[in-house]
């Protein structure tokens, strides 16, 4: 009986359709070199990511700009021609889809806990796949791409963004699209961005709409970026590359608020990830230099110099020896810094206009939040204070906390792990920040991946799962679908979203062993820090 049941076997493998065992492979079962069972969650992950593309695309859609001319399609063709009559079926796409690709990713990582080794060409075939609907709808989430086509085209125009805003541009296809708030901003970016932002509006012939996309194109390079240095990350620190890959790169706020909406924040944190990959590979001045052109992007990045330089000598060293590295680390970034600001004729202004992000008042920020409650009741009390100087003040102590906290870290980071320590210095300055946009929390997220075990790593996933939901412009307006379209198009959108919740993924996603073990992190499992190297960052 078991000769026979084990012919009946091999008949069934080699005759059966390769479609069907793909659907059907068990991770836990099927053989060490057999991935076939990743086809199942890629298409799955494909399929809510088109779901979002079409509901994204839908006129009245609050998922994106509704004006004409922003886009290639999904656009009004003219201002006030949008309709709604499909605004309901678009929400729940949309909602309905980000449920999924969680419910996928998710799985995804138990499935690659469970079985190790997973060559990283599949997770790159798996992030083209998943690219393709986020690459040809309209940036979502966000209008920030199109200030930057704007400042972009000032720059082509020898108009400094450091010192006007957009509007100085006038009436006009670039100024349309960008946010009233923006309109009179200077640039905080970096002299290094604004070159790029400048000759990608010359190239594109002043062409917004071109200019658009070759902006989201370079957040595509960023991701790639850090796509390619992740696994060698990972592997310095003796961890499983797969894992590391799929929790940082194709990471749902990785996709949707760097490439879906296009931020600059993907090629600085693609540059920062590179320094801090040469520099654990023993190349600290390289790595200086990556983490300097980063800083010409954005500020954020200057932490990596920082770091580099403290551990320039390695683990372990007293203090005093670690200053010279520091300025000397700090000399280069300045260097780079002052030529960027000399080529391309703009100046220092962005220093100075670091701030001006904060002028959103959100309350998705502890500091803000704090400081508009507090002025709230200052009010109710019969306290007439300043809101402005209340909310200053929270926000100044939060950066003082950040700060305080960010030096106490570095002084620990040889016990800790200086990769550990920057990932959470930068969360913190986001966390206790003025704003927290989700895009910001993937500067320590995707850091702080090859190291995270134990309750970071369940922080790392709950954080990727929810950040997209986080201020996510289209749910007060569901809310008004739910309330007032009619019962039977609210059922029908309720019971998909029911299902999309419930329904079986398959077994590749199903069978989890909570007692699977993280590998521990070169020097955490001894209790201690890592051994000392060069660099060690």
């Amino acid at each position: 009986m078991h000769r026979a049941a084990l012919l009946t076997e091999v008949v069934r493998v080699r005759v059966a359709p390769a479609g069907v065992l793909a659907e059907n492979v068990d991770p836990d079962r099927s053989e060490p070199n057999d991935w076939r069972f990743l086809l199942r969650p890629a298409l799955i992950g494909f399929l809510a990511l088109a779901s979002l593309a079409v509901g994204v695309s839908i006129d009245s859609s609050p998922f994106k700009l509704e004006m004409p001319g922003t886009w290639f399609f999904g656009e009004p063709s003219q201002q006030g021609a949008t309709s709604t009559a499909f605004l309901l079926f678009g929400l729940v796409a949309v909602y309905g889809g980000l449920v999924l690709l969680a419910r996928v990713w998710l799985g995804l990582t138990r499935a690659l806990a469970r079985r190790p080794g997973v060559p990283i060409k599949h997770l790159w075939l798996i992030l083209a796949l998943w690219l393709i609907p986020v690459l040809v709808i309209a940036p979502i989430f966000s209008r920030d791409v199109f200030s930057y086509a704007a400042q972009g085209e000032m720059v082509s125009h020898h108009i400094n963004p450091y010192n006007y805003g957009p509007y100085t541009l006038g009436a006009g296809p670039y100024v349309s699209p960008v946010d009233s708030l923006w309109l009179n901003a200077p640039a905080p970016y970096g002299p290094l961005f604004l070159m790029i932002d400048g000759f990608f509006a010359s190239a594109s012939l002043h062409h917004v709409l071109v200019t658009v996309v070759l902006l989201r194109l370079l957040a595509v390079a960023g991701v790639a970026l850090i796509a390619f240095c992740i696994p060698k990350l990972a592997r310095a620190y003796g961890r499983d590359p797969g894992p590391i890959f799929l929790l940082s790169v194709l990471n749902p706020v990785v996709l949707l608020t760097l490439v879906g909406s296009a931020h600059n924040d993907a090629i600085m944190l693609g540059l920062l990830v590179a320094g801090i990959t040469a520099a654990k590979s023993k190349h600290p001045f390289w790595g200086v230099v990556l983490c300097a052109l980063a800083t010409a992007i954005k500020a954020p990045a200057g932490l990596g110099v920082l770091y580099i330089g403290w551990e320039w000598l390695g683990v372990g060293v007293p203090w005093r020896q670690r200053v010279r590295p520091i300025l000397t680390a700090g000399i280069i970034t300045l260097a780079i810094l002052a030529l960027f600001s000399a080529l391309s004729g703009l100046g220092w202004g962005w220093v100075a206009n670091l701030e001006t992000p904060g002028t959103v008042r959100s309350w998705l920020a502890p500091t803000t939040a704090i400081g508009l409650g507090t002025s709230g009741l200052l009010h109710v009390v019969g306290l007439h204070v300043s809101t402005t100087g209340v909310l200053s003040a929270a926000r100044v102590l939060g950066f003082a906390v950040a700060t305080v906290a960010g030096i106490y870290l570095l002084k620990v980071s040889d016990k800790i792990g200086g990769l550990k320590a920057l990932a959470i210095t930068l969360l913190l300055f986001v966390v206790l920040g003025p704003i927290v946009q989700q895009w910001y929390l993937t500067w320590g997220l995707v850091l702080i991946t090859p190291v995270a075990t134990g309750r970071w790593r369940s922080m790392v996933m709950a954080v990727s799962v929810l950040g997209p939901f986080l201020g996510l412009p289209g749910g007060r307006v569901l809310v008004d679908q739910l309330l007032h379209s009619d019962p039977i198009s609210v059922a029908l959108g309720l019971l998909f979203l029911l299902g999309v919740l419930l329904v079986p993924l398959g077994r590749w996603s199903a069978s989890w062993r909570s007692d699977i073990e993280e590998p521990a992190v070169a020097g955490e499992a001894a209790g201690g820090g890592p051994p000392p190297r060069l660099a060690e960052v």
